[in-house]
């Protein structure tokens, strides 16, 4: 009876041993099933997002990153019905600044974000302190067919002369850029702040002239290499795709400046992971992931950290020369604004 007392006592202590090591095991060797992180983004150049940012964070840190995947407003969208259960949400900051003002996204706390620190200034809160910050940084400039255009492009005015009649490209008003060409078209009347008179003069007078007012970047890459158009304003991120089907294409700084195009990260209002949430912010903000989307060209830096060689910056917005002088909209004005826009522009312009 005493052996079998024993044998069972020793039985209970080796179970009791097995199981502390295993729970041991399962913590320090990463063995726990592993949180699930839901990121909803643009889907862009998903094979290099997997190697430079969301697999290794997953190892480091036991996570199983999953991706929505659409574009802004169909995102933002489902946030606000509440039909997903995303924790983070990529955006441009036009579409993010519409969740915060409708109060889709928690206040984050910049202490868990220390590269934060980093980032050129444009980029830390272009939202407010209590909101996430832009992880990448293009520029909305002027491109040209070099062989086609003979006289100076220096300017946004220049794009009312005469010579561009039936040959130019706008973006659309419902688009990222839309509210850009109606501060381009203001200022050219003399309006500091978007006066939709001023603006909608300048673009009645423009119109005629208009090939198209583009709504996607791959139409207006197509009417370039077709040679529907010889001038248009034109994001930097797709300018390589013109310059290869149009080798004289150039990309030029207006003198008053290229805008900036922000895309920002945010913590979904409710995300049960907040923490965790932030901690992947501030992985993608690291030099290393930065560096890393740079040179497979995911994405622009705005971590002030990264060096980059002159040929891995081609085509790039790089450098503090560049990204600080990038000009910004009133983003809470145009919010206000753009429902009237849209009416006025459908009923004049389109």
């Amino acid at each position: 009876m005493r052996k079998i007392a024993l044998t069972l006592a020793i039985v209970l202590s080796l179970g009791t041993l097995l199981a502390a090591c295993s729970s041991s095991n399962n913590a320090e060797g990463g063995q726990d099933k592993p949180t699930e992180l839901v990121i909803s983004t643009w889907g862009f150049a998903e094979d290099a997002m997997k190697k430079n940012v969301y697999e290794p964070f997953e190892k480091k840190y036991n996570v199983k990153i999953v991706t929505e995947i659409g574009n802004n407003t169909d995102r933002l969208n489902k946030i606000r019905q509440g039909s997903s259960k995303v924790d983070l949400v990529y955006l441009s900051d036009y579409y993010a600044l519409q969740g915060i003002e409708e109060g889709l996204f928690e206040k984050i706390d910049r202490k868990n974000i220390p590269n934060l620190d980093h980032l050129y200034d444009i980029a830390k809160a272009p939202l407010g302190e209590d909101y996430g910050p832009a992880h990448t940084v293009a520029q909305l400039g002027l491109v040209v067919n070099g062989d086609e255009v003979k006289t100076p492009v220096e300017s946004w005015n220049d794009l009312w002369k005469p010579e561009f009649k039936d040959k130019l490209a706008l973006p659309n008003i419902t688009i990222t850029t839309g509210p850009m060409l109606m501060d381009m078209a203001a200022k050219r009347e003399g309006s500091q702040d978007m006066n939709s008179d001023a603006a909608f003069k300048a673009l009645t007078e423009i119109n005629p002239g208009v090939v198209k007012y583009y709504s996607k970047s791959a139409d207006l890459v197509n009417m370039f290499a077709q040679g529907e158009v010889v001038a248009a304003p034109m994001q930097d991120t797709f300018y390589g795709s013109v310059s290869q089907a149009v080798p004289s294409a150039k990309f030029i700084t207006p003198k008053e400046g290229a805008y900036a195009l922000l895309n920002t990260v945010n913590v979904v209002k409710g995300s049960k992971h907040k923490e965790l949430a932030e901690k992947f912010i501030n992985w993608h903000l690291s030099q290393e992931v930065q560096q890393a989307n740079a040179i497979d060209r995911v994405d622009s830096p705005t971590n002030k950290l990264v060096e980059l060689t002159e040929e891995q910056a081609a085509g790039m917005t790089y450098g503090a020369d560049v990204v600080e002088n990038l000009k910004t909209l009133d983003l809470r004005k145009v919010n206000q604004e753009m429902s009237g826009w849209i009416d006025r522009w459908n009923r004049e312009i389109e």
